[in-house]
C-alpha cells in the first residue's frame, strides 16, 4: 500500500470514484454528495492536498487533507490539526479498512507538520461511518451544524455533522 499525492493525470480517476461513491450513497441512504467542482479538485492537487492510495497497481482510495477548517470546525480550528475529507474507496477494494490506514498515515503526516489532532466529520445520521471512525480510534465529539455554512458548498446548507478526532502522539 502506497500513499502518493494525486497528479493532474489522476483527475478522471478521482471523478470516476466520486461518481461511484455518489451512486453508492444514493443506493443506501437518502443523503448523498452533490457533484464536486473540477477547479476545486484541481486546486487541491496543485496544493498537494489530494491523495491516492495505490494497491495492487491501482488507485484503491482517494482522500483530501486540509490544515485549517474554520468553516466547519469554528473555534476548534485553532487546534493544530490535519483534517481528512472525502475518503472514497474504489468499489473493488471496499472492506479493506482504508480508514485505519489513513489514520496511521495522517498521524505520521501530522506529526511531521507539528499537528496535535487528526479530525474528520460526516453527516450526523451516518451511523455506519460513525462506527467505522470509532473502531479506528476516533473520539466522537458530538453533532452540530458547520460553524460557517455560507463559506461551504451549498450541500452543507441545513446539515448537521458528527465531529471526530484522534490525538497525534
Amino acid at each position: 500500500m502506497e500513499f502518493l499525492n494525486s497528479t493532474p493525470d489522476d483527475l478522471k480517476t478521482i471523478f470516476d470514484l466520486y461518481d461511484a461513491a455518489i451512486a453508492h450513497q444514493k443506493a443506501v441512504s437518502a443523503m448523498h454528495w452533490l457533484p464536486f467542482d473540477k477547479q476545486m479538485v484541481q486546486q487541491e492537487i496543485l496544493e498537494n492536498r489530494q491523495w491516492k492510495i495505490i494497491l495492487e497497481g491501482q488507485v484503491a482510495c482517494v482522500f483530501v487533507t486540509a490544515y485549517t477548517d474554520a468553516a466547519i470546525w469554528g473555534e476548534k480550528d485553532r487546534d493544530p490539526s490535519v483534517y481528512i475529507h472525502r475518503i472514497v474507496t474504489h468499489p473493488d477494494f471496499r472492506g479493506r479498512n482504508f480508514v485505519g490506514a489513513i489514520v496511521e498515515w495522517a498521524k505520521g503526516h501530522g506529526k511531521t507538520l507539528g499537528k496535535q489532532f487528526v479530525r474528520l466529520d460526516t453527516w450526523a445520521e451516518n451511523l455506519k461511518l460513525k462506527e467505522v471512525y470509532l473502531r479506528n480510534g476516533f473520539r466522537f465529539l458530538g453533532n452540530a451544524a458547520p460553524a460557517n455554512p455560507t463559506a461551504l458548498p451549498s450541500h452543507y446548507s441545513g446539515i448537521v455533522l458528527g465531529f471526530y478526532e484522534i490525538g497525534i502522539d
